[in-house]
């Protein structure tokens, strides 16, 4: 594994870093006046060597307050370039910058600062009161520095700076940063009891993108990237974050995620990565598109051109020889059809699309190879620097997660559960032992909790995760995520939807209305309110939820199906009471919180 990263990084003509510090410094050597970091729509940009004097101005001001090997910077920032900033400032000094969701309530800011033993927190002024409020339980916090205006208690950003000491010695700080230091800390979200900091080390980092680039060698080129996931996530920084310490790409930050549409639009980024939700409302955006084409043969194009890219897509993954009429038939679509569609999109310039987080269904997967656009679905978590599996580019096999990144060891426990070992699994969890002893077994095997299935080629199926099996009053195991995906693909008003069925007679479902999909739809009916508190209770809409529920049945077997429904008349936001920051649902706390309405279905 070590030559494979080393030679990925070496055709970059890095070398091999040791430290996210020492890439960082010849990426802003190698390409001082080109952009490091820029902000949707604004004018405003960072070039690489204003990027490089803003760190260091920055950690000298860190180093003044006291900060140093070991000690945590905790930041609660939108995306935006001070975030970056901060964040590799802290870096340099062998220290370990992590981040809090935005959405956190005091009393969860305060547990993450208490065990971080965080001293210093850079906030923007709108979270400067949960800070506050947080602060009254930590007397171990010192320093308060908020961006973007003033608050009591704080200190204004720009003045971190400033306090650093003339004969403070940048260079020898960052030389003596150690490759297993930890680079970051990621808090779990707590799905399962109160949140683990995930220690992950600038070694971790480096070697599970060395090994990323093995698969993905375009990315080791200077390219785009767009911030718009929470940086408290592994997954915004590394598919932003470090890609860029390490090639010297241009990073566009994105504050507001709603606004994904218009920053692909303007960023067109060669490497994306994102949740399956995000990809189904860009299929959705496209079918919209397409039925609002008011040319019919211009339509009939489209949905011609559609179809011929799905069955041509689906020969392809099973192998078997494409009509030669198919082909050109599919050649001359991608060039009148496919060609303006990845453009209208913003994946015109893209090197490599990636999902993960979540299962993505089989039918998203055919509908943007279909554009020429194949996304490669990867599997991983915190706990191994993000990426374990991938998908890999003409070999996708749709139903799997992909092989092995080379160097990752894979197997199976006697129960099905997937272990992982390689350079990529973190260092353990922050200040807990007994769980760090739990999840990493003596031989080094992390055990992730999902099940999962290896075929003869090592490509890898998740079944579910381990405790998230249904088992329904027979007997009989299910998964719920292949349920919820049959649901969601069935109908683009379906948003998050909960498969119920654990010690129960049969499949019942939860089912949350996608607010721009309902608020179009209601547009197309006529319908005043668009709210989903209202269209939830609507007759038109409820008919369309039933059929849709129909049609997911039908690819479902008997025992499978979802027999009852309700459409709650509420919208669901990520790190929320029913989904985490990347969307997964917190199933725990969603039935007990919907209680009623799940034994409401359940009644005779």
């Amino acid at each position: 594994m070590a030559t494979e990263t080393k030679l990925a990084l070496d055709e970059h003509h890095l070398g091999t870093p040791a430290t996210l510090c020492e890439a960082f410094q010849r990426s802003a050597a190698a390409h001082a006046d080109q952009v490091a970091l820029r902000t949707h729509g604004e004018s405003d940009q960072i070039s690489w060597s204003e990027y490089s004097q803003r760190v260091e101005e920055v950690a000298a001001g860190l180093a003044a307050l006291g900060i140093g090997r070991g000690d945590t910077v905790a930041m609660m920032l939108s995306n935006r370039p001070e975030a970056f900033i901060v964040d590799t400032a802290a870096l340099h000094l062998g220290a370990t910058p992590f981040s809090i969701y935005n959405t956190s309530a005091p009393e969860q800011i305060a547990y993450l600062l208490g065990n971080a033993e965080s001293r210093v927190v850079v906030c923007e002024t709108q979270y400067a009161e949960q800070i506050s409020a947080a602060r009254a339980s930590l007397p171990a916090l010192e320093h308060v520095f908020v961006v973007g205006g003033t608050a009591a208690g704080t200190r204004e950003f720009c003045e971190l700076g400033t306090l650093g000491e003339p004969d403070f010695d940048f260079e020898a700080g960052w030389r003596a940063v150690r490759p297993d230091d930890v680079a970051v800390l990621i808090y779990t979200s707590g799905t399962t009891g109160p949140p683990k900091g995930v220690e992950i080390t600038h070694s971790n980092v480096i070697a599970d993108f060395g090994m990323t680039m093995s698969v993905f060698p375009g990315l080791r080129e200077h390219g785009r990237m767009l911030s718009y996931l929470p940086m408290a996530h592994l997954a915004d920084r590394m598919v932003a974050h470090y890609p860029a310490l390490l090639t010297g790409a241009t990073i566009t930050c994105l504050p507001n995620a709603r606004q994904i549409s218009d920053a692909l639009l303007e960023v067109r980024p060669t490497f994306y990565a994102t949740v399956p939700r995000m990809w189904e409302k860009a299929k959705a955006a496209i079918e919209i598109s397409i039925e609002r084409e008011p040319d019919e043969r211009r339509r009939a194009e489209i949905l011609g051109a559609l179809d011929a890219g799905i069955r041509k897509v689906r020969l392809e993954i099973e192998r078997a020889p494409v009509p030669p009429e198919l082909a050109e038939q599919c050649r001359r679509a991608d060039a009148r059809v496919f060609s303006r569609l990845r453009a209208q999109l913003g994946f015109d310039r893209s090197i490599a699309l990636l999902s993960g987080g979540a299962p993505i269904d089989a039918e998203v997967l055919e509908f943007f190879a279909a554009l020429g656009l194949p996304i490669c679905e990867t599997w991983g978590m915190s706990e191994t620097t993000s990426s374990v599996t991938t998908s890999r580019p003409g070999a996708i096999r749709i139903g799997t997660v992909g092989q092995a990144l080379p160097g990752v060891e894979l197997k199976l426990a006697a129960d099905g559960e997937v272990l992982v070992r390689g350079p990529n699994v973190m260092r353990g969890y922050h200040n807990d032992p007994r769980k760090t002893a739990e999840a990493i077994d003596p031989d080094g095997w992390l055990h992730t909790g999902d099940i999962g299935e290896l075929d003869a080629d090592g490509y890898l199926k998740i079944v579910d995760r381990k405790k998230e099996l249904i088992i329904n009053a027979a007997g009989k195991n299910m998964s719920p995520s292949n349920i919820e995906n049959k649901l969601k693909s069935a109908s683009h008003l379906i948003g998050p939807a909960v498969a119920i069925g654990d010690r129960r007679p049969y499949n019942s479902a939860l089912i949350v209305l996608d607010p721009d999909a309902v608020g179009e739809f209601a547009r197309t009916q006529g319908l005043a309110d668009a709210s989903v508190a209202r269209l939830a209770g609507n007759e038109r809409v409820q008919a369309e939820i039933a059929a849709a529920v129909q049609r997911a049945n039908a690819q479902l077997s008997r025992v499978e199906q979802i027999k009852k429904f309700t459409i709650l008349p509420v919208e669901w936001l990520p790190d929320s009471d029913e989904l985490t920051p990347t969307l997964k649902l917190k199933r725990r706390a969603i039935a007990q919180k919907y209680a009623a309405e799940i034994d409401a279905m359940y009644v005779r």
